[in-house]
């Protein structure tokens, strides 16, 4: 789930190779951290959260096949 994560910030930014991803297991569910550089946060957020929130409303969709829950965490 992180690649796919991953793969998102990399598309919407303007310096991929500073996006970082790392996933930390939990008791109850599996934590994403995505780290980016300081410029790019607000591609990353969006106006009032809309992009940051389609990132996790994604991730839910998809963790749905795997039967886990992820929680995405922008640092």
């Amino acid at each position: 789930m992180g690649d796919l994560v991953k793969y998102i910030a990399m598309n919407l930014v303007d310096k991929p190779e500073e996006v970082k991803v790392v996933e930390k297991e939990g008791d109850r569910a599996t934590i994403i951290e995505l780290t980016v550089a300081p410029d790019d946060m607000g591609k990353v957020i969006g106006k009032q959260g809309r992009i940051a929130k389609a990132i996790r409303t994604v991730v839910k969709a998809a963790s749905i096949r795997e039967d886990k829950k992820y929680i995405v965490e922008i640092v």
